[in-house]
């Protein structure tokens, strides 16, 4: 089954110059991926105020705007809520963002994150009434909102405002039966009040392509397709769904995925069952489900660079202790340098487990990541 244009192409994890510094983008590989994607039929494409660093939104002007007329792509932007402490922000924000991306107007405009953590940023202050005067001045073409929380939260929000035309859901194999993250409640509160669904962290931020290797051989019983390829096929039942979301990181990533979309066929029976096994196994590994989106970093009172270090705490758990040195290695260099924060710097102050979409408890981890390298 092939649905046309179902990919979209997110801009929140691309390729940088410095690796320690993710607001360096290198645009030259970034054009080569926008051709790749547009040459392949595919036309939207998705930033925030907030990714990396605000540049991803300049990495738009230059990348897609600039380069391809406005007429043949979509762009869609969000409205950062959390951040919002007067109705004076949005205005000011969104003309901002105008100016980064270069555009006029947002074919997708999001209120982005909504859930119980950024409630007063999209209650308190009219957010909903300030999206609906921006598509009646044309400045806006499609209006929804991204949502990190529980169904019944997502219900009472739909019910409240009908006027709303999609939901951005995060949604993936590892989450659809998440009581964290309730990615089928909340997919399902969609299909009920008649909203289309667009899907992000499909790779739940590489969980599933880094799922450990025990997990990785019970789907080589069925084949030898990538873990991408599992990962992308979870949605070719899910037909409300409108957009899947790819961040792609590179040329090769994104040409595979491209790939996978074009041939969208349903898992068979046997393959459903072997990818819920698969997830189980990752559940039971102590593999901790970050997507590295960095929202946990910007209230951490002492600068401790969590997906970073959660990140080779898993590429531990994944490999197994061969892989320990290195990135003890690593670890420990990082952890040396000024202004960055240790593991056991840890405040316990839970200001991380409030801005996570994950939910994780991060304190909790940062013990665990302490007790693998200090």
């Amino acid at each position: 089954m092939v649905r046309d244009n179902l990919l979209g192409f997110g801009f929140m994890r691309l390729p940088l110059v410095d690796e320690e510094d993710r607001t360096v983008i290198d645009l030259d590989r970034v054009n080569r991926m926008v051709d790749a994607y547009i040459d392949a039929g595919y036309d939207y494409f998705d930033t925030g105020y907030y990714y990396h660093g605000g540049k991803s939104e300049e990495a738009i002007r230059e990348c897609v705007v600039k380069r391809y007329p406005r007429e043949k792509i979509k762009i869609a932007d969000k409205l950062p809520v959390f951040a919002l402490k007067s109705e004076d922000d949005m205005e000011r924000i969104f003309e901002e963002q105008l100016e980064r991306c270069g555009v006029e107007y947002f074919d997708y405009y999001l209120l982005h994150n909504l859930g119980h953590f950024s409630y007063k940023g999209w209650n308190d202050i009219d957010s909903f009434g300030f999206l609906s005067r921006l598509k009646e001045e044309g400045k806006v073409k499609h209006m929804g909102f991204s949502f990190h929380d529980n169904a019944e939260l997502l219900d009472e929000v739909l019910t409240a405002h009908p006027e709303m035309e999609f939901v951005q859901l995060q949604i993936n194999a590892m989450d659809w039966e998440n009581d964290a993250i309730q990615s089928r409640e909340n997919y399902e509160v969609c299909l009920k009040h008649g909203k289309k669904v667009i899907v992000m962290e499909p790779f739940k931020g590489g969980t599933i392509i880094n799922m450990p290797e025990e997990a990785r051989a019970v789907l080589k019983e069925c084949n030898n397709e990538s873990l991408a390829w599992w990962a992308l096929k979870f949605f070719a039942d899910l037909d409300d769904v409108c957009k899947v979301l790819t961040g792609a990181s590179n040329l090769e990533q994104l040409e595979e995925n491209i790939s996978i979309m074009n041939d969208l066929n349903p898992l068979n029976s046997l393959e459903k069952e072997k990818l819920q096994e698969a997830v189980c196994i990752v559940r039971e590994s102590k593999f901790i489900e970050c997507t590295e989106c960095g929202y946990c970093l910007d209230d951490c009172p002492v600068a401790i660079p969590i997906p970073r270090y959660l990140g080779l705490y898993n590429d531990v758990k994944q490999f197994g202790t061969t892989y320990f040195s290195t990135q003890s290695f690593i670890y420990k260099s990082y952890s040396q340098k000024n202004g960055v924060g240790k593991a056991s710097d840890c405040t316990e102050c839970e200001a991380c487990v409030e801005n996570c979409p994950q939910h994780l408890d991060i304190p909790t981890f940062m013990g665990d990541v302490r007790e693998m390298f200090e």
